[in-house]
């Protein structure tokens, strides 16, 4: 029989533990904290813009071992079988599967470069060629709109009687509705808006679903429309969810709902 020398036997020893013992960031009262979950943590992180750094490696397993202190704690008292718990637990749970389902189906299904560049092309062709800068005055009533135009054609400021708009949003700032394009208003404001030569106040009230509007045109300019590059991201995402929601569809149509 042949004896292998003792220092030999705490090598091999010590060499079969180093893979397990690889696996776990810590051990807690005996219950070991595994490393994927520091790289879980880690991945996520670096995915919101941290750097992947040895500090931060050092303060996420310090996290996780007081996670693990606190989860143990939680245990002993028996805290995991109380029903809101468990109810949290499992909406927790399907939040994650569900994250992962989305990442799923958009990997194997990915918005190509072509569908986003179509997509581009029916925004340009809808796209108008002139931006407008707008003025208006929201009331209730047809007469209180009229009364308004008649004070506006004596002199006073527009500025001055925007205050009494029913627009909170643009009230306060004189009326003052920004450049926007004639698709952005509904229909009956942006025929009227249209209409208007620089500087000129329609000369009657525009109902809207809203109420009755006074407008001003302040000015007129040639729209600038974005290059595809610069609006990619938001198309691109913009035809996720739409690929989203037809899954979520197809899946609810196959589904039994009693």
């Amino acid at each position: 029989m042949t004896f292998k020398p003792a220092h030999l036997l705490v090598a091999l020893f010590v060499s079969a533990a180093l893979p397990a013992m690889a696996q776990n960031l810590a051990v807690v009262n005996g219950k070991p904290v595994p490393s994927s979950r520091a790289d879980v943590m880690v991945k996520q992180m670096v995915a919101q813009g941290q750097q992947d750094t040895p500090e931060l490696r050092a303060m996420i397993k310090d996290e996780l071992i007081n996670r693990e202190i606190l989860i143990q704690e939680a245990d002993k008292l028996g805290l995991g079988t109380h029903a809101d718990v468990k109810s949290q637990v499992e909406i927790a749970r399907q939040s994650i599967l569900i994250r992962a389902l989305v990442a799923d189906y958009l990997k194997k299904n990915p918005v190509k470069d072509a569908d986003i560049k179509a997509e581009y092309d029916r925004f340009k062709a809808q796209a108008s060629d002139k931006e407008y800068h707008a003025r208006h005055i929201l009331v209730e009533k047809e007469d209180e709109a009229k009364a308004i135009i008649v004070k506006l054609k004596a002199g006073a400021k527009f500025e001055d009687l925007a205050k009494q708009s029913k627009d909170p949003g643009s009230a306060a700032n004189g009326g003052d509705l920004d450049w926007a394009a004639p698709a952005a208003f509904v229909k009956p404001f942006s025929d009227a808006m249209v209409s208007l030569q620089k500087g000129q106040l329609y000369d009657t009230p525009v109902k809207t679903q809203f109420g009755y509007h006074v407008i001003k045109l302040d000015d007129v300019r040639t729209a600038k429309i974005p290059t595809l590059e610069e609006v990619k991201p938001q198309i691109a995402e913009g035809l996720q969810q739409k690929k989203l929601q037809a899954f979520q569809q197809q899946l609810r149509a196959k589904a039994k709902i009693q």
